[in-house]
């Protein structure tokens, strides 16, 4: 009998880093903050705990100043998807913000062509139309400005900051350590949002200083560390079909931990918008 291949660590790692991503989206109903103080939170103690990890792992910083602007701005756009993403889910459900957030491939798949300088396939604007027709029968129901209507735009904005996260952290993991570039993204994210802080009174219980305690360090600085070292690995595009299972993950936690049911509407538009990744995803990994 002929063994069996054992699984990569790699898509072990992306496996276990999307179950934990789908989970964090429950964080934005558990926790009564507006969206940047949970970032700021959860960037907090992701820095610190990533900080550790790479004085264990013997990492070393980076020492050019080009390198480290470059991570100031990665840590801006890590901010600003977050933001947009805690919005969507506060504004509407959790299986509306992920659904919408699920986009992510589609862009990254119509950004690549201009970004590397590559010839346009028409498969890129084939599943362009129907993640739009999944969008739109998502919101189909809600009025303009209406609670799905406003939790699909932030969660699509979410999905697009993500795209090009992505596609610049793939031009820096073969170059940096992945817990490196995961602790200065954490790290420029806490420092960007900080000012907003001190210029605001607030208060925080000590229930939602633990529920920030977990998003930052199971659900940030673990799961992108465990997400970003997979591509090492695992190529781009499949940890991106890998990662359509985060909304799958999602709409479940949130139904058996929050009780949410996601309408017939949201369900079928969602079916269209991750055909249509799975459709963008691996037409790009058969090149």
């Amino acid at each position: 009998m002929k063994p069996r291949t054992p699984l990569p660590c790699g898509l072990i790692e992306i496996h276990f880093a999307v179950l934990l991503f789908g989970l964090a989206g429950l964080f934005g109903k558990w926790l009564s903050l507006p969206p940047w103080c949970i970032v700021l939170g959860r960037t907090g103690f992701a820095a610190i705990v990533l900080l550790v990890v790479m004085i264990g792992l013997r990492e070393k910083p980076p020492t050019n100043l080009k390198t480290m602007g470059a991570f100031s701005l990665l840590g801006l756009l890590l901010a600003i998807h977050w933001i947009a993403f805690f919005q969507s889910i506060q504004v509407s459900t959790v299986a509306v913000g992920l659904l919408a957030f699920s986009t992510f491939p589609v862009f990254i798949t119509v950004l690549e062509p201009w970004w590397f300088k590559e010839k346009r396939r028409w498969v890129d604007l084939a599943t362009s139309f129907i993640v739009v027709a999944g969008l739109g029968t998502m919101v189909y129901p809600s009025s303009f400005g209406g609670r799905v209507f406003s939790g699909a735009l932030w969660g699509t904005f979410a999905g697009f900051s993500f795209a090009l996260l992505s596609l610049l952290n793939r031009q820096w993991v073969q170059h940096c350590a992945p817990v490196v570039i995961a602790f200065y993204q954490n790290l420029f994210a806490f420092v960007v949002l900080l000012p907003m802080a001190i210029g605001s009174s607030f208060s925080i219980e000590a229930r939602e200083m633990g529920l920030l305690l977990v998003l930052g360090v199971f659900c940030t600085a673990l799961s992108h560390f465990l997400f970003i070292r997979g591509l090492v690995t695992i190529r781009a595009q499949l940890a991106s079909i890998i990662a359509g299972l985060e909304p799958v993950y999602g709409i479940l936690f949130a139904y058996f931990l929050l009780g949410e049911r996601p309408s017939a509407h949201t369900l079928v538009g969602g079916a269209l918008i991750l055909a249509a990744t799975m459709v963008a995803t691996m037409a790009r990994e058969k090149e």
